[in-house]
């Protein structure tokens, strides 16, 4: 695992390039434990986690799938368990910023995500039941809420390579860049929210996640109360006071606006544009 903090922003890379970003016991814990310390250091802002080398993630590690017995596997997907909660549980903003293939588990590791930045050409698939396994890391849970119980049977069944053009228009990724151009966007998104209003997107992930499996009466409630919260925080006095910024700045272009509108009308009034009086008069 790759930590590096720049300003607001803490940058987690999964860093097995070998094995295409495959789940090790390590790399699980490392993340999980990464994502808990950043919940709690008021200095990031927003999280970005990607994979390095050609691939995203490939979750699961082929090479040692079958060698583990029951209890291993379930110590296993526990811990995996324990990271995709720290991921829902962190009140800040993750992207997931993903290249080449993100399969099985690494591709539910990219959805527990808030936000899914992907290169053009990138692929992803549900591979799980290529060697006889049913989804973890809360496949069963994501990809059913995004895009219906249907496409999500279809998908896991034939485990088929999912163009990232396809989820785009699914509604799955949230913006599709040139590979080229991955890391610079990627940046730039995260930049905006990291001078964006941190509390708020916390308070906002909160209810949206919650909104899976809530009643309406419950978000309803819900919002009450952290609205109420809300409006006593830095975040809402500095988005006022910026609000009013933007107000006044566009009156006065505005009055700006008018003002010279009026002053070209009243010169066509008086007899034309000055480079028509001056082409009359021979000058």
């Amino acid at each position: 695992m790759i930590i590096n903090k720049n300003e607001a922003v803490l940058s987690l890379t999964l860093n097995r390039p070998e094995s295409l970003n495959a789940f090790s016991p390590e790399m699980i814990l490392k993340l999980t434990d990464a994502l808990r310390e950043a919940q709690n250091d008021p200095e990031v802002k927003v999280i970005v986690l990607s994979g390095a080398g050609r691939s995203f993630s490939a979750g699961g590690d082929v090479k040692t799938m079958g060698q583990a017995n029951s209890a291993g596997v379930y110590d296993h997907i526990g811990r995996l368990n324990e990271c995709i909660l720290a991921m829902k549980a962190a009140e800040k903003p993750i992207i997931a910023a993903v290249h080449g293939f993100a399969a099985g588990a690494g591709f539910n590791l990219a959805l527990a995500c808030d936000l899914i930045i992907a290169a053009d050409d990138s692929k992803f698939a549900l591979s799980f039941s290529q060697v006889g396994l049913v989804s973890d890391g809360g496949g069963s849970y994501f990809v059913p809420r995004l895009i219906g119980p249907h496409l999500a049977k279809q998908f896991l069944f034939t485990a088929e390579p999912i163009p990232a053009e396809r989820l785009y228009q699914l509604g799955v990724i949230n913006y599709l860049v040139p590979v080229a151009k991955l890391q610079e966007e990627t940046l730039k998104l995260a930049g905006q929210l990291a001078n964006g209003p941190t509390r708020a997107y916390g308070m906002i992930k909160k209810l949206v996640d919650h909104s899976m499996t809530a009643t309406l009466e419950e978000i309803l409630e819900q919002e009450r109360i952290t609205q109420t919260m809300m409006v006593s925080t830095e975040d809402h006095q500095e988005g006022i006071a910026a609000s009013r910024k933007r107000e006044n700045q566009n009156s006065q272009a505005t009055k700006e606006a008018n003002y010279e509108s009026n002053s070209t009308e009243r010169i066509w009034r008086s007899g034309g544009s000055p480079s028509s009086r001056n082409r009359a008069s021979g000058t």
